[in-house]
């Protein structure tokens, strides 16, 4: 039996502005592109809605179905994610209850379909496709998260945010299997030019960009006119990088993620945090160096879907055994990025599995291991890091050290406990 280091729990604090009040934004945000000179009593207008767990999504979208219905129009909410949710209409609106969207809450129907229409076709010659109740609407609002992406970096600014919902999440399963056909090149470079496509020819009244700080709390709203969407998605891209969290250190050994899930990342675990992309032909990030992961559980909101599994080196009887490989394979097969779905080395319990990390740690005395443990990578307020981290992060201005170092702690079944804030 090897030795644990010590460890002791960390508080980072992070600043960047916060929406105190969602409706009122949202209403100021609504007006600034005239959308009353848009609507008219009796129009039908649809509301995106995907995947991601965004803060206050529902929240968001209900105030928006609100303004539309202030203006005698009828909001109704499309699951607009791609492949997500098995692929099916009816997996889809699972996974927007999960986030808390309902019919009842929003105050808007759900109309959830695998169909499309086609509308056109980008320069190259690719088929774009926009889902059917939205191509059937009198308009449509067209709401997204504006974040780097964990798949890529883009030289003209367009990530992840309202042009990927454009694309990926209008055109339902049948555009994110086209798109993701040419891998990388697909996303970063066809997806912009289907997203122009669908902003020309579409009835897309207004974009409302979403932009969360380190706390993931609602930073920015910002409703956009269509035509602006492409260019202001590029400046908002950068006010969202700057409002990232990150780890306190660069130089890791062992990374343990407690929850890995769809509802914290696209990719289970986000790229920019753990510093790995594992995309064929994509240059691995140089920071930070994480010799190894270990991915502890998967998030009840994942509903089974493992994906980003295989951006860890070692995980856990307890995620084995909850895997839903179909929703799994699905939504990994249809990206193209195989490997973030291999299974890596499955250990009995986080005990073992950091054992294990710390006896392939060559030539590091067990006790020194560089250690840190996070509940997911979207929350890096908490952390517990190792003794051999200290020299480093204390006196830095932004870390409080709560408590003396100790011993790791597991549970009967070695398993560490629940985080308790």
């Amino acid at each position: 039996m090897l030795n644990f280091p010590h460890v002791v729990k960390i508080r980072q604090r992070f600043h960047g502005p916060v929406v105190e009040d969602i409706d009122t934004e949202i209403a100021h945000q609504l007006s600034k592109v005239e959308l009353s000179k848009q609507v008219k009593p009796g129009m039908r207008i649809a509301i995106t809605a995907g995947s991601r767990g965004i803060a206050n999504i529902a929240v968001i979208i209900r105030a928006c179905a609100n303004e539309l219905k202030k203006l005698g129009a009828q909001p109704f909410i499309i699951p607009t994610m791609g492949s997500h949710g098995g692929a099916t209409a009816e997996g889809q609106v699972e996974v927007l209850h999960s986030l808390g969207i309902t019919e009842e809450f929003c105050g808007a129907p759900i109309l959830s379909s695998m169909e499309v229409v086609q509308v056109g076709k980008t320069p190259e010659g690719m088929p774009v496709h926009i889902d059917k109740n939205a191509w059937e609407a009198d308009g449509i609002l067209l709401m997204g998260r504006v974040k780097v992406h964990t798949d890529f970096k883009s030289p003209i600014g367009i990530e992840s945010g309202l042009m990927k919902m454009a694309a990926i999440g209008l055109g339902k399963h049948k555009q994110a299997l086209l798109i993701h056909s040419y891998g990388v090149h697909g996303i970063r470079d066809i997806m912009p030019e289907v997203a122009k496509v669908l902003l020309e020819k579409t009835k897309i009244l207004s974009g409302v960009a979403i932009i969360e700080n380190a706390f993931e709390q609602t930073a920015i709203l910002e409703a956009i006119p269509t035509a602006s969407i492409p260019q202001r998605e590029k400046e908002l891209l950068a006010e969202s990088a700057a409002l990232m969290p990150k780890l306190p250190v660069e130089d890791i050994d062992v990374l343990v993620v407690d929850e890995i899930g769809k509802n914290y990342s696209g990719t289970g675990m986000d790229t920019n945090i753990i510093g790995r992309i594992r995309i064929l032909g994509v240059q691995e990030p140089t920071a930070p160096k994480i010799k190894y992961i270990v991915a502890s559980n998967v998030s009840e909101e994942s509903h089974g879907n493992a994906l980003g599994i295989g951006l860890a080196d070692l995980t856990t009887r307890r995620l084995f055994d909850q895997v839903d490989h179909q929703k799994m394979n699905e939504n990994v097969i249809t990206s193209t990025f195989l490997h973030r779905a291999m299974i890596p080395i499955v250990l009995e319990n986080d005990r073992d599995a950091i054992e294990a990390a710390m006896r392939a740690n060559w030539g590091i005395e067990p006790e020194k291991t560089r250690f840190i443990r996070i509940p997911n990578t979207l929350h890096l307020e908490y952390m517990y890091v190792s003794e051999a981290l200290l020299p480093e992060i204390t006196g830095l201005d932004h870390i409080e050290l709560i408590g003396e170092p100790e011993e790791m702690v597991f549970d009967e079944n070695g398993y560490f406990p629940k985080w308790n804030h």
